[in-house]
């Protein structure tokens, strides 16, 4: 689980980032960013009830993603590649929103898309 710093909570944060943000799209994973001026990144996991009905589904596919977000940047952090998404004035506000197909998908699948989407996302200047 991501530690509490790391999540994006606050209702003006997140209307900031839809409203000025840049969106990225992958087969069944869509995020939409902005940069902050933290020094780290921060996280948002929308998963609605258009993908199940069941409150156990939906968490647990969130719990999915933020466990693969975690990994993404344990692995980057342990390789020493730089990242747009690691800290420093390259920090991020992601909004992570999926649609339903990911109900379909295993976790490695998950973990793939968002290592391609992480690596689309491109510093704002």
């Amino acid at each position: 689980m991501l530690p509490r710093k790391y999540k994006l909570k606050r209702d003006n944060d997140f209307k900031k980032v839809f409203k000025q943000g840049r969106y990225c799209r992958g087969n069944f994973i869509r995020i939409k960013f902005l940069r902050n001026s933290l020094e780290f990144s921060r996280f948002a996991f929308i998963v609605g009830l258009k993908i199940s009905k069941k409150a156990v589904q939906r968490n647990k596919t969130r719990r999915q993603l933020e466990k693969a977000t975690q990994l993404v940047f344990n692995q980057i952090s342990a390789k020493g590649e730089t990242s747009p998404l690691q800290g420093g004035k390259t920090s991020f506000d992601l909004v992570i929103m999926v649609q339903p197909e990911i109900i379909r998908k295993e976790y490695q699948e998950i973990e793939e898309e968002l290592i391609n989407l992480f690596k689309k996302i491109k510093p704002i200047n």
